[in-house]
C-alpha cells in the first residue's frame, strides 16, 4: 500500500511574547516537516529557528531520500549544516552570541516509515485510529532527565520551575547529536509536530480530541493554536498536523493544506 498524506501548519506570537521565536517549515511533496523553537536575545532566537529551517529544507530538498541509510545520513548531514551556518552568523554578529534552537525534523516516505531527527523539546505526536496518543520524540530537558530517572513525576515535571531547561539544543557550542528514530505509520494515522508553547499549555486528553476531530487540517491546526491561546498563550504556538491515507482514498481527511 503507497501512503498519501495532506498537512496544514500554522504559527503564532502567542498572548504573553512580544515577538515569534518559532519557525516551520513543509514540503509536503517530499515528505519534509520542520518545527524549530529558537532562544536567545532580542530576535537571535528568530534567527537562530529560521536558520535551522531553512537548512533542513535546503539540505533535504536536494537529498534523494530511498532509503533508510540516506536519510540517516541526510538527517545528520542536515544538522551538522544547521550548526555551522549558526557558528558563521554568531561570529558575524555578535547580537546573535548565545543563540540557539531546537530543531525536530519529521521525513514521511510513501512505503509508510517515518524517520525523526530531533535535538531539544519540541515534539512528535502520533494519533492512531483507536489507540491512545502516542509521544514520539524525547524531551532533551533537565526534567524529562529527573522523571527517567524517577525523581519527578511527569505531572511534577510539567509545572517545575525548571522545566524550561534544555540538556540538548542547536548552538554555536558543541556539534548536535540529534535523536534519529524509525517508526511506522498507517492510514488515517495523524501526526502533530509541535513547539512546547502548544503542549504546555493544552494537555495530551485535548490534544488526542482536537486531532481526532473530522474536520479539514487547517480547521483542526487552528484549533489547536486557539486553544492554547484561550488557556494562557504563555510562549510562541507551533504546530503541524499530517494527515495520512491511502492512495486513491481520502476518507477521513476532510481537507488540508500543502
Amino acid at each position: 500500500m503507497t501512503l498519501h498524506w495532506e498537512a496544514a501548519g500554522l504559527s503564532d506570537t502567542g498572548r504573553v511574547r512580544r515577538g515569534n521565536e518559532d519557525a516551520f517549515r513543509m514540503a509536503p511533496e517530499r515528505g519534509i516537516f520542520v518545527v524549530a523553537d529558537g532562544m536567545g536575545g532580542h530576535a537571535a532566537g528568530e534567527v537562530a529557528s529560521r536558520l535551522a529551517a531553512d537548512t533542513t529544507i535546503d539540505i533535504l530538498q536536494g537529498w534523494r531520500l530511498d532509503s533508510e541509510a540516506a536519510i540517516e545520513s541526510a538527517l545528520r548531514t542536515t544538522f551538522s549544516e544547521a550548526h555551522r551556518r549558526i557558528v558563521t552568523c554568531c561570529e558575524g554578529d555578535p547580537a546573535t552570541a548565545g543563540m540557539g534552537t531546537t530543531l525536530t525534523i519529521a521525513v514521511l516516505l510513501p512505503s509508510g516509515t517515518l524517520h525523526l531527527g530531533h535535538l531539544g523539546d519540541s515534539r512528535v505526536y502520533l494519533r492512531s485510529p483507536g489507540k491512545p496518543l502516542q509521544q514520539l520524540t524525547h524531551d532533551h530537558t533537565w526534567v524529562q532527565q529527573e522523571v527517567d530517572a524517577g525523581r519527578l513525576s511527569p505531572e511534577e515535571a510539567r509545572t517545575h520551575p525548571l522545566s524550561h531547561i534544555l540538556t540538548k539544543v542547536l548552538t554555536a557550542g558543541e556539534p548536535p547529536d540529534p535523536d534519529l528514530l524509525v517508526y511506522p505509520i498507517r492510514p488515517g494515522d495523524r501526526l502533530l509536530l509541535c513547539s512546547d508553547g502548544l503542549y504546555n499549555m493544552v494537555d495530551e486528553e485535548i490534544l488526542e480530541q482536537l486531532l481526532g476531530a473530522d474536520e479539514p487540517l487547517p480547521r483542526i491546526v487552528e484549533a489547536l493554536v486557539s486553544t492554547a491561546n484561550q488557556r494562557g498563550g504563555a510562549d510562541n504556538i507551533t504546530a503541524i498536523v499530517v494527515g495520512t491515507y491511502p492512495a486513491g482514498d481520502r476518507a477521513g481527511l476532510a481537507g488540508g493544506s500543502s
